[in-house]
């Protein structure tokens, strides 16, 4: 239960806050990765509702309910017990401690709507810098019952994000905002905190690691782009367990790619394999026939059975899928999840900072690719600049080849 629980310094001083009654309408715990404030805000969440009204309701949220599920309430059940805990992402409630907690996911603009009319006692919210400001309004004007307060956690982002510009910043805002680093969770050993923070490069390292709300500014990938070298290999590794390719279909002023990615034994890194890069305009025939070249070549040197292609062209992903039925090439088509562009581009800096990524040295295209690659200039939106100035193309390509594997590769990386 939660009075045998340790606490490092920095987690016993925010649980002091809320037995000496200090504790403001909005609590914001924000900072670094694996600093403990996740765990730390649970736990204060459980402790707070403990002590309020049983007939009033409460809400818990993050960008997602699986997000939520994974990130909050399997580890709030842990922690309190089954019997004090109970959830049900099919009715969107739970019970803490015998009071009604209801659940919801804020994954777009229109996700306000589904908290429209509610009267909440309290509310947590995970990782909130991810959720559109609209859901957030309409939370806090939601908060109507006396004591009602806020419980919430996040990464920074960018300094002009509506969070920090206007809520952290303004000084009429009742709100306690608390940074937790990764040097405060002293539970954590060091050898570990030393790997964590290696795994971080640019403006990823300036945010996860030393706290900051930062803009990205300058190349995407800088540790590649300041020693490519050092990535390039001539040869492809013999211990490969399998191959995915990635594809992105080309049009005003892009190009046709695919990519080839090879998974090394115990998914402790990867490398790119072969490239496919077309910029000309082609029919779709030959395109077609370029495409099944490319997969069947690689199929003929390593185990792939599996393609993800730019989902946005549904036409060209069937005309590729019976070409390759017709000539036998034994492999599943898929469309490519295009995640988060960000998100892409945070995954392949860990795996370069962690030096789990290689590419081979025929891969010229993707090589340059990473090398010049940067974030869009003079803007408030943090984007890949992608104006057909530089090849975001092969990037594309490589990306949608991982998406599948990108969290495996990450556990990977902590368990070794």
């Amino acid at each position: 239960m939660l009075n045998k629980l340790t606490f490092t310094q920095k987690q016993s001083e925010l649980m002091g806050l809320l037995k000496s009654g200090k504790l403001h309408r909005l609590n914001l715990l924000e900072g670094s990765v694996r600093s403990g404030k996740t765990w730390i805000s649970l736990i204060l969440w459980a402790a707070w509702v403990s002590q309020r009204p049983t007939d009033h309701a409460y809400m818990m949220c993050a960008k997602t309910l699986q997000t939520l599920k994974r990130n909050c309430l399997m580890p709030l059940q842990d922690l309190v017990g089954i019997n004090h805990f109970t959830f049900s992402l099919s009715t969107k409630e739970g019970k803490l401690f015998g009071r009604k907690i209801l659940l919801e996911g804020a994954n777009d603009e229109r996700s306000e709507n589904k908290i429209r009319g509610l009267t909440l006692g309290g509310a947590y919210c995970d990782e909130l810098t991810l959720f559109p400001q609209p859901f957030f309004a309409m939370l806090l004007s939601r908060l109507s019952v006396s004591g009602a307060k806020l419980i919430a956690t996040t990464n920074p982002d960018v300094p002009t994000h509506w969070l920090k510009k206007e809520y952290i910043d303004k000084k009429d805002v009742d709100m306690l905002t608390i940074k937790f680093l990764i040097d405060d969770n002293t539970t954590l050993p060091k050898d570990y905190i030393a790997s964590i923070k290696k795994e971080y490069t640019g403006v990823f390292y300036e945010r996860f690691i030393r706290g900051c709300w930062v803009a990205a500014q300058g190349v995407c990938y800088p540790q590649f782009a300041d020693d490519p070298a050092r990535y390039i290999i001539d040869t492809p590794p013999d211990d490969i367990m399998f191959v995915t390719i990635g594809g992105d279909f080309g049009g005003n002023n892009s190009a046709h790619t695919l990519n080839a990615t090879g998974y090394l034994r115990g998914f402790k890194s990867i490398v790119t394999l072969d490239e496919y890069y077309r910029k000309e305009t082609i029919t779709p025939q030959q395109l077609e026939t370029d495409f099944c070249n490319f997969i069947e070549g690689v199929c003929r040197r390593w185990k792939c059975t599996d393609v993800y292609l730019d989902s946005a062209e549904q036409l060209l992903i069937k005309g590729v899928r019976l070409a390759a039925q017709k000539r036998g090439i034994k492999v599943i088509i898929h469309n490519a999840r295009k995640g988060s562009i960000n998100g892409r581009i945070l995954f392949y800096n860990r795996l370069i900072a962690a030096d789990r990524y290689k590419i081979v040295s025929c891969c010229k295209h993707t090589i340059e690719a990473f090398q010049t690659a940067i974030w869009t200039p003079d803007t408030t939106v943090e984007k890949r600049l992608d104006d057909g100035s530089i090849n975001i193309d092969s990037l594309d390509a490589q990306e949608y080849s991982t998406e599948k594997y990108m969290s495996r590769l990450i556990d990977a990386e902590r368990r070794s």
